[in-house]
């Protein structure tokens, strides 16, 4: 394989369509490219008519998208989603475990394993969680995972989203929309269900509960209409038939968290929040926040509400932490990693950023804090004034950044302007953890970057998603 090539997930290096794509593909070549065009444009109009937008920070205020959809599918054959999903549990266990750790007894620091000050002088890192227990030890209930396919055909994981993660929604909307408009391809294959991930989101928030509620109460707790995923905490609650709530329908009384309704207060037992921490509680983080409860975080330490995701999870998905997660799984769970990581160099490490200032031009560098695709350089899709001024940024502060190769992303075939052509993809699937498992939805959001020869598939940077297939058979 050359370095130019890339894993196609529809045929292989010969050109030969891969077994679990020959009924797609069969039904492709009979399909006349018109037709894909008008059901991409009815696809556009049903999000549009049902309010499927995001909104777009820096733009005009009011701005809102559309998330561009694709109506071709990605594969993903059963015994691939197996191992993968295997993969999956352990990582998502081995964080947890570590973000305990870190707030109790720190034993992976101790050992030497994890640079102490690598957490403990994190931004993402909160001293008012230090012995605080969770209910069953879960701090991140929902957890997007973003998997890579690269080389030849081996996954990788290249983020672990913790915080607040997103897009789950759009998993569930794509699939509505693809058996909508191509009934048909649903009687090719036996494709594994989505649409219960509402469902099991519920179940794990109920699960994360406090000891001895027996009925919980569950919220979601949105910024607001102006938040970029607002059309998703809508959906979610509608979905799960709970309460979407903002800072101001809620308040703090005798311990407990209340929200405010026409019959009066009523007692909140779990709020999934789609809040950052520093907006959460107006008394203990920002003072300036207007979009949190003042006095949660004292009722939260008290052990008399559930926050989902728990507070100070950021630390375990900030991208410096993020080379450790195999030293993590090692630590906690005393087993090798099934699903690696990309290789990462750490800028505050000497020969690191040697290397790395040796070779901007063929690497993508990130902000340990960045997210949505900003603050990184691609070097290869880069020009010398960008990737100097990158460099100047670098040098200013180092330990600001990581490292990676640039990684021949797997690519799909994706209906663009000029007809069907392969664009780069990940996976985000979404891992639910709440009482004794580890759940998910098979498959998940598949992000495809529609700019020709682009590896950044994030929607706030032009990319478009995806239905997911994995097939059961």
């Amino acid at each position: 394989m050359s370095a130019t090539q890339f894993f196609n997930e529809m045929t292989d290096f010969s050109g030969e369509t891969r077994p679990h794509y020959e009924k797609f593909s069969d039904w492709l070549q009979t399909t006349p490219p018109q037709r894909l065009a008008d059901k991409r444009e009815a696809a556009d109009a049903l999000f549009h008519r049902g309010g499927i937008t995001f909104a777009v920070y820096g733009e005009a205020e009011g701005t809102e998208r559309l998330i561009p959809f694709d109506v071709i599918p990605r594969i993903i054959p059963a015994k691939e989603w197996v191992d993968m999903a295997a993969g999956l549990r352990q990582r998502v266990k081995a964080l947890n475990a570590f973000i305990h750790d870190i707030y109790h007894d720190q034993e992976i620091l101790k050992a030497g394993r994890i640079p102490p000050e690598q957490v403990l002088n994190n931004a993402q890192y909160r001293p008012e969680m230090q012995g605080v227990d969770v209910p069953g030890n879960i701090y991140a209930a929902i957890a997007g995972i973003d998997v890579v396919r690269a080389g030849a055909g081996e996954y990788y994981v290249l983020e672990d989203n913790l915080r607040v993660p997103s897009g789950v929604s759009y998993m569930i909307e794509d699939r509505k929309m693809m058996m909508r408009l191509f009934p048909e391809l649903f009687a090719k294959y036996r494709v594994a269900p989505v649409e219960h991930y509402p469902d099991l989101l519920l179940d794990t928030l109920r699960a994360v509960s406090q000891k001895g509620v027996t009925d919980p109460t569950v919220v979601v707790l949105t910024p607001g209409a102006y938040n970029s995923a607002y059309f998703e905490h809508a959906f979610l609650a509608q979905q799960m038939g709970v309460e979407l709530v903002e800072g101001r329908d809620l308040f703090v009384d005798g311990g407990h968290v209340y929200m405010r309704t026409t019959q009066g207060p009523q007692k909140v037992d779990v709020i999934y929040r789609r809040v950052d921490d520093d907006f959460l509680d107006p008394l203990a983080f920002r003072k300036d926040s207007m979009l949190g409860v003042p006095g949660l975080l004292d009722v939260y330490r008290d052990g008399n509400v559930t926050l989902a995701n728990a507070i100070g999870t950021g630390v375990a998905d900030d991208k410096s932490i993020y080379p450790y997660v195999p030293d993590m799984v090692d630590f906690y769970l005393g087993e090798k990693p099934l699903l690696n990581n990309v290789p990462t160099y750490m800028l505050r490490k000497k020969d690191d950023l040697a290397y790395t200032l040796d070779n901007l031009a063929d690497l993508v560098v990130k902000e340990v804090h960045g997210a949505g695709g900003y603050g990184m350089l691609v070097g290869p899709a880069s020009t010398k004034e960008q990737i100097e001024d990158f460099r100047k940024r670098i040098v200013a502060a180092p330990e600001k950044y990581i490292a990676q190769p640039t990684l021949a992303l797997s690519a799909c075939p994706t209906f663009v302007e000029r007809g069907i052509a392969p664009r780069h993809i990940d996976l985000r699937p979404f891992v639910l953890s709440g009482g004794k498992e580890v759940r998910f939805v098979p498959g998940g959001l598949t992000r495809v970057a529609l700019k020709e020869g682009s590896l950044v598939v994030n929607s706030s940077q032009g990319g478009g998603t995806k239905d997911t297939w994995v097939l059961e058979s």
